[in-house]
């Protein structure tokens, strides 16, 4: 497989390059959707929603570490995730996101993004979608890449859609799909 960045699915390529490039498709227009905002813009509510986009980068950033790093590649999370209280805010990435600085915010998640391409071509280069990851969840069963991609697919569609609301209601941005460089 090609590491280079697919801008989304090929119409007609394997199930690997499928998933990936819809994972790419999304993350690219979610990335659109929380780029060129100061810090005002990141931390704008919807109301009756407390969700911002400042949130969303972060929450996505740890959702990367925690689906491809931790539970594909079995390693341990490294910084800022290591440091932060979980036990006394599980909401941490959320409720942390209004201290970080935009570059802050676009730089981790950028950051963990890097992380899951690098984590998904190591697997990829031994073999398909069907390997399972170095993790076992409560019942005991290991989710294999092709559920991680799976997960991860849904997880950015559904955010992207709270991003669309909520930069629509800071300057008007609307679209879908795959922007133009």
């Amino acid at each position: 497989m090609d590491t280079t960045p697919l801008t989304g699915p090929p119409v007609a390529g394997s199930e690997a390059d499928t998933l990936v490039g819809a994972l790419e498709r999304n993350r690219r227009t979610f990335a659109w959707k929380c780029g060129g905002l100061d810090s005002a813009g990141l931390n704008k509510q919807h109301p009756p929603s407390t969700v911002t986009l400042g949130g969303l980068l972060k929450h996505l950033a740890l959702v990367e570490d925690e689906y491809f790093t931790r539970r594909l590649l079995g390693k341990d999370l490294g910084a800022p995730w290591d440091g932060a209280d979980w036990d006394a805010d599980p909401d941490w990435e959320w409720h942390s996101a209004a201290d970080d600085s935009p570059a802050e915010l676009m730089g981790l998640w950028e950051a963990s993004v890097e992380r899951s391409r690098a984590a998904v071509a190591e697997v990829l280069a031994r073999g398909g979608v069907d390997q399972l990851a170095n993790w076992q969840g409560r019942n005991g069963d290991s989710p294999s890449l092709r559920y991680i991609l799976v997960d991860l697919i849904e997880e950015y569609a559904r955010h992207t859609g709270h991003a669309d609301l909520i930069r629509e209601s800071i300057d008007g941005l609307t679209g879908e799909g795959i922007p133009a460089d």
